[in-house]
């Protein structure tokens, strides 16, 4: 894991969720304008939305990482934590290059979160950062009751996030595998794919201990070896 400069906010982004292991898919024009906003200041807001584990959250990760490579400071939150949090978290953010709020749903009938989303919106605007946020639906679709609020989730660029097909989905984790240096026969990556729960966190959190593993027994990964290691 790596830790970003993220103020005092004690949340950790994975080292491998980057725009290089995004498995695009049906998603490639969102890849690329992803990509470029955090190249370019061109695109000030971006939009995000798509069912669960669609993978809205690793390109919000991932834009965090390319700007960290880029030495800016970032500022990322998972909104699911917000029962634990303050709004005052968001105070002061419009300062940073790269903003990226995940799940903003979350705080959907608020009316302290909302308030200070729609501060914020205004904040980041006036200061010319760049802000990307993720939801569930479209910006007209999340049950906001403050309807600044809403307009002002229409700013910019919106984009849904596609889910994957299952032919997409073992073709990324063959690529996740073949990025780690693994070998997975087709029957490997089937049996996997037929044994587990079909999301890719599931899956690559999977792999990444079947690779601890394999390393560790000086194993290939076959189908006996993992059903030993997973006892599945």
């Amino acid at each position: 894991m790596s830790n970003p400069n993220q103020l005092s906010l004690p949340v950790y982004l994975p080292d491998d969720e980057t725009f290089d292991s995004f498995y695009p898919a049906n998603n490639e024009e969102l890849l690329n304008v992803m990509s470029l906003q955090v190249a370019s200041a061109e695109n000030q807001f971006i939009y995000l939305w798509g069912q669960p584990k669609s993978g809205k959250t690793h390109l919000l990760h991932a834009c965090c990482a390319a700007a960290q490579e880029q030495g800016m400071q970032t500022f990322y939150i998972p909104f699911e934590m917000y029962a634990s949090m303050s709004v005052a978290i968001l105070e002061n953010l419009d300062s940073l290059p790269l903003i990226c709020l995940d799940n903003i749903d979350s705080v959907a009938g608020n009316p302290l979160w909302e308030e200070a989303l729609f501060d914020l919106y205004n904040r980041v605007k006036e200061a010319g950062g760049r802000l990307v946020v993720s939801a569930s639906n479209s910006p007209t679709q999340n049950n906001f009751q403050l309807p600044d609020l809403v307009s002002r989730l229409s700013w910019g660029l919106s984009y849904q996030v596609h889910l994957m097909s299952d032919d997409d989905k073992l073709a990324a984790m063959q690529q996740r595998a073949e990025a780690r240096g693994l070998v997975l026969s087709d029957d490997v990556v089937k049996y996997l794919f037929n044994r587990l729960d079909r999301d890719l966190r599931t899956l690559f959190d999977t792999l990444d201990r079947l690779d601890k593993a394999s390393m560790q027994a000086q194993r290939k990964l076959t189908i006996p070896f993992i059903k030993d290691t997973l006892k599945l």
